[in-house]
Parts: structure tokens; sequence; C-alpha cells
């Protein structure tokens, strides 16, 4: 198959994904109103009582372990704020789409979500650290978490050259993404666009998914969340917590990410014992996002 042949496959099998809920679509319609009110989000959240029920279980769980049992959205909203709720909603509804994904001979599921939850919760610690207030923070995590979505159509579609691809970078030791391009045609970053693009993703999420790799390339804007989610992801190889497929370190990238960013390779090793236990709690969001 042409390379041309298997983007018109992956087009044709993402458009066949499920849209997400017309409830999240004006979620994030709510949420771009900096003004917007906890009543306003709790009235939409509400018109999906499956929905709603997932965020509030999810915010009584151990993933918050709040001291009280919250038994109302306005109040949850209240307490945590409009950003980190409308961001449990996204991530709640983009898991739940993807919760039937089947691994291959090398691509293993668990896996992936290990490597997922340990970039979501690395990008959060590293926004924690650099300042960003509480109430943001979880736009961090999630942007980390969904960082790598692209593989899973790629590896239900060309399970053979997505096998290839992985052995590629593991005998040869090279990135994923390019061992990617040359058995497939093109990377996870690009199929993550389209998945982020379908979605209606924000722009800086979407930024993030596409230029994790090469956040400094030339010709490419490197905010504080692509920055981050990148250091994160070269964190969890670093740290061999899980690597998705992708064993490959680049070492100059993340002296040049921690020059970027401020902060130094000792700190980001520092880190560690940190982001495994946000791991652990990320366990509790994961298995509750995906629950249909």
């Amino acid at each position: 198959m042409t390379p041309e042949a298997r983007l018109k496959t992956i087009q044709l099998h993402i458009a066949r994904m499920p849209s997400l809920s017309t409830t999240v679509a004006k979620v994030l319609e709510v949420c771009n109103n900096p003004f917007a009110s906890p009543q306003e989000l709790n009235r939409v959240i509400s018109l999906d009582p499956v929905l709603a029920g997932q965020v509030l279980k999810l915010i009584n769980s151990a993933y918050y372990s709040l001291p009280n049992r919250i038994g109302s959205l306005t109040r949850a909203i209240i307490m945590l704020g409009v950003n980190t709720v409308k961001n449990l909603v996204l991530a709640t509804s983009v898991l739940a789409a993807f919760k039937g994904s089947k691994a291959n001979a090398l691509f293993a599921i668990d896996d992936f979500w290990a490597h997922s939850l340990c970039v979501g919760a690395a990008t959060k610690e590293i926004a924690r650290l650099d300042g960003v207030p509480p109430m943001e923070q979880e736009e961090y995590f999630v942007a980390g978490l969904l960082h790598d979505l692209g593989k899973l159509p790629m590896a239900a579609c060309f399970a053979d050259a997505y096998s290839r691809a992985m052995r590629r970078c593991r005998e040869q030791e090279v990135p994923l993404f390019k061992a990617e391009r040359q058995e497939v045609g093109f990377d996870h970053c690009q199929v993550g666009w389209l998945i982020g693009a379908k979605w209606k993703l924000n722009a800086a999420m979407q930024h993030a998914v596409v230029h994790h790799h090469q956040p400094l390339a030339e010709g490419c804007r490197p905010d504080r969340l692509l920055l981050f989610v990148s250091l994160a992801n070269q964190m969890a190889h670093q740290f061999r917590i899980a690597t998705a497929g992708d064993d490959y370190q680049d070492r100059l990238l993340i002296q040049e990410l921690v020059e970027r960013i401020g902060t130094d390779v000792a700190t980001v090793a520092a880190m560690e014992p940190r982001v495994l236990a946000e791991v652990e709690k990320a366990k509790v969001f994961l298995k509750q996002s995906r629950k249909g």
C-alpha cells in the first residue's frame, strides 16, 4: 500500500470514529467565555446525565482525594474551577471513545495508556514547579495524556507496518516517529492532529500533539504547554515507566528543553518519585474515564 493510500485509509478511519458529544462541544464553547459561571457549566453538563455522573464519580475518586464527598456539579465546579472540570469532561469523553482499542503483537494497549498517564502526570508536575496555578494544571495533564492518540488508529489500521516501525525504532535506535514515516509514510503526530481537528481540541493542545517530538524545530512556536509535554515525554522514556513502543531517549533535546524552560537535568531527575506517585493516582482517572 502506498503512503497516499494509507493516508486515505487513516482519514476514513478517523471520519468513522465517534464525534465528541454535543454536550462536550457546548462545554468547550461555554468555557471559552472567561466569565462563564459554575451555574452555566453545570447546566450544560447536566444535559448529559451519564457524562455528569462520570464526572462526579471522578471528582469523588482517589484521584482528587477530597476530604468530603461532593454531591453536586455546581459545588464541584466552584471547588475545582471551571477549567479543571472542562478538562475532566474532555478527557472522559476522549478516553471513552478509545475504550475498544486493540493491541497487536508489539503494540500493547496497557503499555500505551501507562505511558500516556506518565506523560500527563509529568506534564502536570512540570507545570506545578513552574508556578502554573492549581486550577490551570489539569489542562497540562490532559495535553500530556492525549499527546500520543495518533498511535491508536495507526496500530489498528496498519498492524504489520506499525509493528515494523516499532521494531525499527528498537533495533536501529531511532525515534518512533521517524520509523513511522519510513514504514507507514507519516507519523502519529500528524494522525493526532487529524483526531484533534475532528474533535475540535483547542489550538494549544493540538499544537502540543503535533510538535511534541520536535518542539524546537524551525518555524515551530514553542509555547509552555508544548515545551512541558515534550519534556514530559522524554522524561517518561528516561524513567522507563512505559514507552508505548518508543525506547529512544533524545538527551540533547532534554538538555535544550530544560534550558529553555529554565530548570536543569538534576531537577528533572528528582521529579521521578512524585511523577510515579501521580501516575498511581492517575490510574484511577483512567479507569473511571474509560468506563462505558
